[in-house]
């Protein structure tokens, strides 16, 4: 069972996810703002968030984790899911959609650092991204590898119009549009994709500060 937390750490652990979704909404818009953007945001005293967070690196880097533990979790579901691999694939890229991991990757690739425990938790990820192809592979219509699912992705959610529900709503509009692109079925006789797909070294080289 788990321990209940105190009032003052049940406290902190509520601070803590103000200033981490405060620190999302900002970076991603900018991330070139500056750590005080985030404090100001969140409502908290600039000297409260470096008691939490003793540099913009290191709540980056936090932001990283996070986002990957997400993506990790959803990748895991999707290969214990036992319905019809096709739909188990669509539910997964739903699912990653919402949890929206790849806005940080699009804004903040390039910005920091990355510890050893995050290129560990990126190395899983990739694991995790290939095993899910291989289970679905059958059902892509040629041409298509595993680097392209993160390029679609971030299309997908770089889709920002309205409130929190419209973006929803677009961003399932579309992704329901690049599913039906990538089916076998939909694809035209004799048709090829233009140009190569994206290369591993192409997505991993955004990480380098």
């Amino acid at each position: 069972m788990t321990k209940a937390l105190s009032g003052r750490q049940a406290q902190a652990a509520r601070n803590d996810e103000v200033i981490l979704a405060a620190a999302r909404a900002v970076f991603v818009a900018d991330p070139g703002a500056p750590i005080a953007a985030v404090a100001e945001r969140a409502g908290v005293g600039i000297s409260a968030l470096y008691r939490r967070y003793a540099s913009k690196e290191e709540l980056l880097r936090k932001l990283c984790s996070d986002g990957l533990d997400r993506y990790i979790a959803e990748s895991e579901k999707a290969l214990s899911d036992d319905r019809d691999p096709w739909v188990a694939f669509k539910a997964y890229l739903r699912a990653l959609v919402d949890a929206d991991t790849n806005s940080l990757t699009q804004r903040l690739a390039g910005t920091f650092t990355p510890t050893p425990e995050l290129f560990e938790a990126a190395g899983r990820a990739s694991e995790l991204d290939r095993a899910v192809f291989a289970r679905t592979k059958e059902y892509f219509r040629p041409g298509i590898v595993v680097e392209d699912f993160a390029v679609i992705l971030e299309q997908i959610t770089s889709i920002k119009l309205g409130d929190e529900t419209r973006t929803r709503q677009l961003r399932h509009r579309y992704l329901t549009l690049m599913l039906e692109a990538m089916h076998r079925a939909g694809e035209e006789p004799g048709g090829e994709l233009p140009g190569p797909p994206p290369s591993m070294a192409e997505l991993t080289d955004r990480w380098r500060a």
